[in-house]
Parts: structure tokens; sequence; C-alpha cells
């Protein structure tokens, strides 16, 4: 039996995103694979579907060959990728939320490397859509991250991709975490995080991918968890280069590690607040991996 700690922190912990890498799936199998998994007994687990506003018109007509979402059930909650066209984009969202389709666009997500575009966006998308900005972290984020959490928006982090250079060295994801924390910012992640901890494997579905250390969701979700207890910069580095959950423990009252510990109460804090959600091209991967490693039994 899934404990409460636990529960609490992988809820609707995951974004689906079967549209992009590596997957890359069709429309139609895309909104099928979502259809079926909001009834999969881990559901639990099962954020929004990511969708490409651009393709919201194609969404909609895969959707209704399925006879979804049904209308009198909960709407299915997308979160759009906004493209260059942030005004024109944003009209679309507001057209699309304002028919009765059974699907509300309540987050988007949408690049930005400068402070004046973070402010652009701030006043461009309605203060009640939670709204993701994809911030590199090759540099140190502070700013952009600052700005972030100024203009009341989120902070995203590509954690992963289809080739070993797009994984970002772990001390950059540390410090990016870290930011957020001290900004007060919440975060999503995105790309390469399939597996619940860190190790080495392929990065695409094809014959002969390359490989590479990909980085866990739990790592990154556990270090965020953790960092409510004052977590140190080594600390976080251990945690994120972990390659199993030796030293971790999940109860019904919490989550500890070394001299650190997190209350249910804040990991379901920590979820709502700060680590929101990943996006994952598959969602039968990490729970099937968690399955595996006796976590959801």
């Amino acid at each position: 039996m899934v404990t409460k700690s636990l529960h609490a922190l992988l809820h609707t912990i995951v974004d689906y995103a079967g549209l992009f890498p590596p997957a890359m799936l069709p429309m139609d199998a895309a909104v099928a694979n979502y259809a079926h998994y909001r009834s999969d007994p881990h559901a639990w687990m099962l954020g929004r579907f990511v969708v490409p506003v651009a393709r919201l018109e194609e969404m909609e007509h895969a959707a209704r060959a399925l006879h979804a979402p049904d209308k009198g059930a909960h709407p299915w909650r997308l979160s759009a990728l906004i493209g260059e066209d942030l005004a024109g984009d944003v009209a679309r969202i507001a057209a699309f939320n304002g028919g009765s389709r059974g699907a509300l666009i309540d987050a988007v997500e949408v690049k930005a490397s400068r402070v004046d575009e973070i402010e652009r966006i701030a006043r461009a998308i309605p203060r009640d859509i939670k709204t993701y900005v994809e911030v590199p972290v090759v540099e140190d984020p502070h700013p952009l991250i600052a700005a972030v959490a100024a203009n009341k928006l989120r902070a995203k982090i590509r954690t992963g991709g289809v080739v070993p250079e797009a994984i970002p060295p772990v001390e950059h994801v540390a410090r990016f975490i870290r930011e957020c924390y001290a900004a007060s910012a919440g975060f999503k992640a995105t790309a390469g995080l399939h597996h619940p901890v860190r190790g080495e494997r392929a990065l695409t579905y094809a014959e002969n991918s390359p490989r590479g250390v990909m980085y866990g969701f739990l790592n990154v979700f556990l270090t965020a968890a953790l960092q409510y207890n004052g977590l140190t910069r080594a600390d976080a580095i251990e945690i994120l280069e972990a390659d199993s959950l030796a030293g971790f423990t999940f109860d019904d009252d919490g989550i500890a590690w070394k001299d650190y510990r997190v209350t249910l109460a804040e990991v379901t804090t920590v979820r709502r607040r700060f680590a929101v959600a990943f996006g994952s091209c598959s969602f039968r991967e990490p729970v099937d991996d968690l399955n595996q490693m006796g976590l959801l039994t």
C-alpha cells in the first residue's frame, strides 16, 4: 500500500506530454492514451495533458473522434505551450476556454531568457492561468527566477533531451531548485524524467539510441521537498546524483533522509506551491518503474 507521504509526493505529478520527444506520438494516439490513463488505477498520479496552442484544434478533433472528454465529467486540464506569437496564442487560449469543450487550459508554458520578456509575459497572460516560464540554467538563473517570482509566475527547467548534451549538470539543477526556493517561486521540470531514480539509459526509443545519465523524478522532487529542512548544497547534489532510494524512508507521517525530515503536511505544501509537476512523454514508464520498485504496492 502506498504510504500517505509518497502519495502526497506523487499526486497529479505527471503532466502527460506524449506529443513530444522521444515518444512523438500522433495526436490521436496521445489523446487516446490520456483518455485511457484517466481511468487507470494510478490516475491519481496523472496531471495535465500538454499540447501546443498551435495544435488545439487538432486536439479537439481527435478528442471528438473518441467522444472525449465527457462534458459531464471533470474537465480535462490542459497545459498549453505558447509559441512566438504571444498575443495571438493568448487570444486563442481565451477563445478555447470560452467554449464548452469538456477541457480547460488552466496552465501555460512559455520560454524566456530576459527579464523584459518575463515582464511582457506577465502582462499578457491572465492571472487565473498558471504560467510556467522556461528559463536557461547554463548561467546563473537568479535574475530570471527573481523576475518570475516578482511577477507572480512560475519557473520551468529542462532536465534532459534526446542527446547527452541536453542534460544539464547536476550543479545547475541543484542551483535552479535552490533559487526557486529562495524566491518562493513554484516550478515544474520537463524532459528526461521518465524514471524514478537517476541512471544511464537510452535517450530515445530508437534502435542504437544515444545514451546518457538521466535524472530521476524522485531525485528532483525529493531534493525540492527537503529544501524545506534547509538542505545544504552538498546534500542536494548527493540526492540528485543518487541511483537508489537507499537511506530514504516514506511513512504515513512524512519523508526522512539523513537528519532531514518533512512532514506529510509539508510534502503536500511542497507539491502545491513549490515543486508542482514534471512533463513526461510516457505515463506508463513512471508508474511501471515505481511498481517494480515496490513503492505502489
